[in-house]
Parts: structure tokens; C-alpha cells; sequence
């Protein structure tokens, strides 16, 4: 993926991390466990990277593109990030009916945070799944699939 809206306001998400969110680091009350909600669900975040990368999408375009997600649970994640504000939905008054999905501003301002995240698990995720398989050996592993 290129630039993103964020990056083209001349926003860079190091000017965000001065901000105080509220509650002190990470507290009950704390803004930032919205952005971690927000993207808990194991597909919102690639939803989200795809829609950047290529734009509005309709459901099955989005199917083919990411690959091992099903109907329900693409439609699930849809109206999941459409409620949470990151995702708009168009209809077409059309025959048959057509229906596009699209990032909105806040789900734009995301795809620099995911890109990083993107970016951490390319380094790291031979180490986690190293420790994984130590843990798993000893017998104290954590299946969180």
C-alpha cells in the first residue's frame, strides 16, 4: 500500500503520541484501548488494509481478495467496523442490488498503525512463534487462535 489520507494532511501518527489520552497509560479510562478494540477481531484489521490498498470493494471482490474468510464472517466484520465508524457502506439502486464498501477518515487514519503493526510482526514473528513452541513443549502454551 502508498500514502494514505493521514500521511497526505501531513499527519504523522508521532505528532499523536505527545497527546494525553485520558486516565493515565492504558487505565480503564484510557482513549487508546478504543484503537485496540476497535481492531481485536483477527479480520477487521486486514478488511481495513485491503479496502486502503484497493479502494471500494463489493462483498465478494473482498472474499476473493483476502482469501479464508467466509460470507458470514465477512458481513459480521463489515457491520462490526461500519458500527465502530471505519467502514461506509453505499447502496446502489440498481438490478440486482450492489453495495460497496469503503474506508471512511478514521478507518484512512488506521492504515499507518497497521502498516507498523505490518512491519513489527515481518521482524518478529519467527521469535513468537519460537517462544510459542518452547512454551508448547514445556506444556504451558496458550492456544489464543
Amino acid at each position: 500500500m502508498s500514502g494514505t489520507a493521514a500521511e497526505a494532511d501531513g499527519q504523522d501518527l508521532g505528532e499523536d503520541l505527545g497527546e494525553d489520552l485520558g486516565g493515565g497509560e492504558y487505565a480503564a479510562d484510557c482513549q487508546a484501548r478504543v484503537a485496540f478494540e476497535v481492531l481485536s477481531n483477527r479480520w477487521d484489521s486486514v478488511i481495513v488494509y485491503i479496502l486502503g490498498e484497493s479502494g471500494p470493494m463489493r462483498p465478494r471482490a473482498l472474499i476473493t481478495r483476502i482469501g479464508g474468510i467466509s460470507p458470514k464472517v465477512l458481513n459480521e466484520a463489515l457491520r462490526r467496523l461500519e458500527y465502530n465508524g471505519l467502514v461506509a457502506r453505499t447502496a446502489y439502486a440498481e438490478a440486482p442490488p450492489r453495495v460497496d464498501y469503503s474506508l471512511t477518515e478514521a478507518g484512512l487514519a488506521l492504515l499507518v498503525p497497521i502498516r507498523a503493526m505490518g512491519a513489527w510482526a515481518g521482524r518478529y514473528t519467527e521469535a513468537v512463534l519460537a517462544a510459542q513452541a518452547r512454551c508448547a513443549r514445556r506444556g504451558d502454551g496458550q492456544d489464543r487462535s
